[in-house]
């Protein structure tokens, strides 16, 4: 019976850790859409990389900087890299390898179609790597910051928080895309090619949270897997109606963008109590994390941080109230460990990134030139176009008619 109830548990984290990395297809269908069509190729390829780069580097590196056997204060973990046919770690880093590259995925949509791709790859280790990993072991490794009482179950905190402050960074550093403010620093419309694709996106995140949230039992037998899964509907359902309805009375419709992004934003929110937080106030929280998700792109925007997809919003803004809210609506977990571990993450993810980000943007360059970004990245950075049938606007007007509508990023930083 022993074996058995191994064999169940093992079967269960690999299902859940399968269920997380096909969310990798929703990040893309995401970003793609939300992004302008000539640069869906390019969404599409860092998102792969994201997976490919990303999975290398912590067999290597992160999982031993995570979960490795000595530690540091606490602080950094060491051992179990480059591991080799050891089959009792096996089921555990493929775990945690999904969710590696989920956090390495936010920052792709945020600063989407407008830097290098040569200069993302250089990033994509570094979250991977080590930014990411070195959070796992303060929360799940027993690092200092579990040690202190802070409690994240899924990572609203350890996965999105950080992947939203990183996010923040790199766009700070990249500035907003060409065309997206007026000469007086206001923002203009420039909308994403495809709310279909955005939508299918979403729909199969929330498929793919299922083995995030419930996966994070980290096994089935003597465990409740049906709970997390409760809340976890529960939340995005609720997320998707606040979002909808403060859009709605802000702008006067039922934003369809808005929208979807509010069943993201409840699904990150739920993320780090889904196991505690019971089903009614699973709704509140879930509801609460759409209204700020919306409340937070219109202050970014107008801040002159452009973010595409809303990333940093939806992951960073939700994310921070999911660590708030086990605190108000469970027993998990007290306030004061939970925002003292919140700033820690948020301090080391963007301070870190925007190191990272700058030295990047200092040696070989974050972002490609204006000509290259009005004509595509797709075509600029990867000789191809995702839509070869249709005809872009470059090809119907001069570039230098357009260049006067392509704001320089540090006027529209500035207003």
């Amino acid at each position: 019976m022993e074996e058995v109830a191994l064999a169940v548990d093992e079967i269960w984290l690999v299902v859940a850790a399968v269920l997380v990395m096909f969310m990798q297809a929703g990040f893309a269908l995401v970003e793609a859409g939300f992004t302008q069509a000539k640069h869906a190729g390019n969404i599409i390829m860092k998102n792969f990389m994201d997976f490919s780069v990303g999975a290398i580097v912590y067999w290597a590196v992160g999982f031993g900087l995570a979960y490795g056997g000595s530690t540091l204060g606490g602080f950094i973990a060491f051992g179990d890299g480059f591991f080799l046919n050891d089959n009792g770690l096996a089921s555990t880093w493929f775990f945690q390898v999904v969710f590696a590259a989920t956090a390495a995925t936010i920052i792709s949509g945020a600063i989407a179609g407008r830097v290098k791709f040569s200069s993302y790859l250089v990033y994509t280790p570094f979250i991977t790597g080590l930014i990411y990993p070195i959070v796992t072991h303060w929360v799940w490794g027993g690092g200092w910051l579990s040690e202190l009482g802070f409690f994240d179950f899924a990572g609203s905190g350890v996965v999105h928080m950080l992947g939203g402050a990183a996010a923040l960074a790199g766009v700070l550093v990249v500035g907003p895309r060409l065309g997206k403010y007026s000469a007086e620093g206001k923002p203009l419309p420039l909308p994403g090619h495809s709310l279909t694709l955005g939508a299918l996106g979403v729909f199969i995140l929330w498929f793919g949270w299922y083995g995030f949230n419930a996966g994070s039992t980290l096994a089935a037998v003597g465990q409740d897997i049906a709970s997390p899964a409760v809340t976890t509907t529960l939340a995005a359902a609720a997320g998707s109606v606040g979002a909808m309805m403060v859009a709605w009375i802000v702008t006067g419709k039922p934003d369809v963008g808005y929208t979807i992004n509010g069943v993201l934003a409840g699904l990150v929110g739920i993320t780090a109590g889904t196991a505690s937080i019971g089903f009614g106030l699973a709704i509140v929280t879930g509801f609460v994390a759409g209204v700020i998700m919306v409340g937070s792109v219109m202050l970014l925007e107008r801040r002159g941080i452009d973010d595409p997809v809303g990333a940093i919003s939806v992951h960073g803004t939700a994310g921070l109230w999911g660590v708030i809210a086990v605190a108000l609506f469970s027993g998990d977990a007290a306030l004061l460990p939970q925002l003292i571990g919140a700033g820690a993450i948020l301090i080391w993810a963007f301070g870190t990134s925007y190191l990272v980000f700058r030295f990047i943007d200092l040696t070989i360059g974050m972002r490609v030139t204006a000509e290259e970004e009005l004509t595509g990245l797709d075509r600029s950075e990867h000789g191809s176009n995702a839509y070869p049938e249709f005809v872009f606007q470059h090809e119907v007007i001069d570039l230098r008619a357009a260049l006067p509508l392509a704001v320089d990023p540090e006027v529209a930083r500035s207003a």
